[in-house]
């Protein structure tokens, strides 16, 4: 980054006070009226379908979770504007996982907004605050138009992947909790929940440490994100076969063998990793 414009630095930089103070003031408001609003939705239709009551303890969770995750973000960013300004190089790495956390947890957030509220989802606003930091570091940093297609088509991949395979692992755990005849497991397309829904957590975490070390241009970072695509690929595609009533299986195998096919490229490989 020291060899980017001053202009650009200060847009940068302003672009990392803004998101963070928003994320810090703002978000945890948002998510707030966003859980209880799912919540009171699920309320009412568990009445009459007691299978889907397993989300209100899993939302109550996982939304303030991911609210602590994009608080902590946010304080990241307006820590380091003022390095971002000055042209750090390491503000890179650093400043892409910190936009990348609410552009994956608003996207996670939105999905049951959406599906039991309706309306206007507000937990998407967190994701367009995370997609525009994180874009714009990919966008105006100083490279040729094929290094820019690369880490867009890349990274924006990553996030998605990373996104649907963490929904992915939240479906298991709600089904998993309902299912008949618990403790016990009624047959293969009930346990194969207990691998499927681990393993895309797992690729997770991979996904997501492998964000900052591919922005440092390591060949660690391409293993992690490799790695992780194929594992969800290995077992989302057995696991759509073993539970035909949803297509999300399938979604998640086309969407790693994006990933796979964009890391695989030589041409993008050569842009992705140092020699």
């Amino acid at each position: 980054m020291h060899e980017l414009p001053k202009n650009t630095c200060l847009i940068l930089a302003i672009l990392a006070a803004v998101i963070g103070l928003f994320l810090v003031v703002a978000v945890p408001f948002i998510v707030q009226t966003s859980l209880e609003r799912v919540i009171n939705a699920l309320a009412k239709v568990s009445e009459g379908r007691p299978a889907y009551s397993s989300g209100i303890p899993i939302f109550n969770f996982f939304y303030p979770l991911w609210r602590a995750f994009t608080f902590v973000a946010g304080i990241t960013l307006l820590a380091i504007a003022g390095s971002i300004y000055a042209g750090k190089d390491w503000t890179f790495p650093v400043a892409l996982s910190a936009y990348a956390v609410p552009s994956v947890g608003g996207m996670f957030m939105f999905l049951p907004y959406i599906s039991w509220v309706g309306g206007f989802p507000l937990p998407m606003i967190l994701s367009w605050a995370g997609l525009a930091g994180f874009w714009s570091m990919l966008l105006l940093q100083k490279s040729d138009r094929m290094q820019k297609l690369v880490d867009f088509l890349v990274f924006t991949f990553i996030g998605m992947l990373a996104t649907h395979a963490f929904v992915i692992g939240i479906g298991a755990q709600r089904m998993l909790q309902t299912r008949p005849g618990q403790p016990f497991f009624a047959g293969l397309q009930w346990w194969i929940l207990t691998v499927s829904g681990e393993v895309n957590w797992i690729a997770v975490i991979m996904l997501l440490l492998s964000i900052p070390l591919l922005a440092m241009r390591k060949s660690s970072g391409w293993w992690l994100a490799f790695l992780a695509a194929l594992a969800i690929f290995a077992i989302d595609v057995p696991t759509q076969i073993v539970r035909t009533k949803t297509l999300d299986y399938l979604y998640g195998s086309l969407l790693s063998i994006g990933l796979l096919l964009w890391l695989s490229l030589p041409v993008f490989k050569a842009k992705l990793v140092k020699a």
